[in-house]
């Protein structure tokens, strides 16, 4: 029975026609699928090889108008500068293309043998570059900015609610350094650790160290912060060393141990992968810092800001702490009736760029009473003491032109000051001016990381 209907099937099948394993349609269709997947596969790798204009004209568009901008106009804030093209060179290569969490000899991941020597090197060059001795000293290049350095600082040598002393934001500090309202903790890093600010002498603009060491004897802190976003003076280190209870031989030994601290902090602590784009730029530009071009570069920094801090002085201007002596001013425009952020407006109009700062007794952020400018990118690109005095007097005219503007205005808030700028005739006409006069000065100057020659925007 069972043989029987084996055959019998066996029978029908032999019995059905056959049928082929692809009929023509088929094969057209496979044919046609593999050519344009083969087509999408090298239109992915055109798209990965062509240039920014081809794949992007509106960010390259972007870019060009920033180059524009650049050339033409005047950068005055002192946290920034110009990147040098070897620098950018780094920055854009391939070595963003590589993950590489943990340290150099000691990677969560394979083929990190070039990312190795690059940050290495990096670090040997850190050391260097402020002289340290590589047997006493570590140090790390992973962290990503400046604000995410110091909360990782905080977070190596505090526990959590450990107490902090930094310089007031209104007073010129950062807000990386724990600032806090009566009613809000603006920074995170008053979130996880208390905080209390010292202040400067408002009679002298300089930093009030000695209420600074009786603050310090009542709130005991673990860490005080020596360093400022918009302090035009140089620190007394020797005396806030003074307020540290602890004695030397405690000092080298907690400066002993702090590397693992730190590194541990940094990764796994608070941060994946590096960027190894930014290690390798960072690299370059320490080998740059060693260089005697670039001691004669920072000394015609503090050179200019001096001469800048004299002009605005001769033209009537109030600084913070009365001058300078590193690479920054800050302005105080309560005696001439306007605020900073009034006067940052019309800079900006102009092409001039600085930024509105709080200066000792504003009680608001938004609207402070100072603006703070600096000398090191204009001094990058060629700009020495007389140019300088020059900037001072385009200052003044945009100051002299944001009190005008400040007359004729009805309302009392800043939108009401822009609505007026922007829409009054006379007002435009005399920025126009101003701007004109303003961008002929700067395009006399070299462009630092691009050929003027190349620029999409020249007029």
């Amino acid at each position: 029975m069972a043989v029987a209907m084996s055959f019998r099937r066996l029978s029908s099948s032999i019995k059905s026609p056959t049928r082929p394993l692809f009929s023509g349609s088929s094969l057209y269709y496979m044919s046609t699928a593999a050519a344009e997947k083969e087509k999408a596969r090298a239109n992915r790798i055109h798209q990965l090889n062509a240039p920014l204009e081809e794949i992007d004209p509106e960010i390259a568009t972007i870019i060009e108008l920033e180059k524009a901008r650049q050339w033409k106009g005047l950068e005055l804030i002192p946290s920034e500068n110009f990147t040098s093209l070897s620098v950018m060179q780094a920055v854009g290569s391939v070595m963003i293309n590589k993950y590489s969490e943990g340290y150099p000899g000691a990677r969560y991941y394979g083929g990190n043998e070039y990312i190795d020597m690059a940050e290495s090197l990096c670090q040997t060059r850190a050391l260097e570059a402020f002289g340290l001795d590589p047997a006493k000293w570590g140090v790390n290049v992973q962290s990503l900015s400046g604000s995410p350095a110091n909360f990782q600082v905080y977070t190596a040598l505090l526990k959590p609610h450990e107490r902090i002393m930094a310089l007031d934001l209104p007073h010129g500090g950062h807000l990386s350094h724990g600032y806090q309202t009566d009613t809000k903790k603006i920074s995170a890093v008053s979130i996880f650790f208390e905080t209390m600010p010292y202040r400067l002498n408002e009679g002298t603009g300089y930093i009030d160290y000695d209420q600074l060491e009786k603050s310090a004897v009542l709130f005991r802190p673990k860490l005080i912060v020596a360093g400022a976003s918009a302090y035009a003076r140089l620190y007394d280190y020797a005396r806030i060393r003074k307020v540290n209870t602890l004695d030397l031989h405690s000092i080298l030994q907690v400066m002993y141990d702090l590397e693992d601290k730190i590194n541990q902090a940094v990764f796994p602590g608070l941060q994946g992968g590096p960027h190894n784009h930014t290690i390798a730029g960072l690299a370059v530009a320490l080998k740059q810092v060693r260089t005697p071009e670039y001691k004669a570069y920072q000394e015609q920094v503090l050179s200019n800001c001096s001469k800048f801090s004299q002009r605005l002085l001769e033209n009537g201007y109030e600084l913070v702490s009365g001058g300078t002596e590193n690479h920054l001013v800050l302005v105080n425009l309560r005696n001439k009736g306007i605020d900073g952020s009034r006067v940052e407006k019309v800079l900006e109009s102009v092409h001039i760029a600085a930024n509105k700062n709080t200066v000792p007794g504003d009680v608001s952020a938004m609207v402070p009473g100072g603006i703070r400018m600096g000398t090191p990118a204009l001094t990058s690109r060629g700009f020495i003491e007389e140019d300088f005095e020059k900037v001072a007097d385009f200052f003044d005219a945009a100051v002299k032109l944001a009190l005008k503007i400040k007359a004729k205005t009805e309302g009392t808030k800043l939108k009401d000051f822009v609505a007026t700028l922007q829409s009054d005739t006379y007002f435009q006409t005399e920025i126009a001016k101003l701007r004109q006069e303003v961008e002929e000065y700067a395009k006399q100057f070299p462009t630092i990381g691009f050929e003027k020659e190349a620029m999409k925007y020249k007029d």
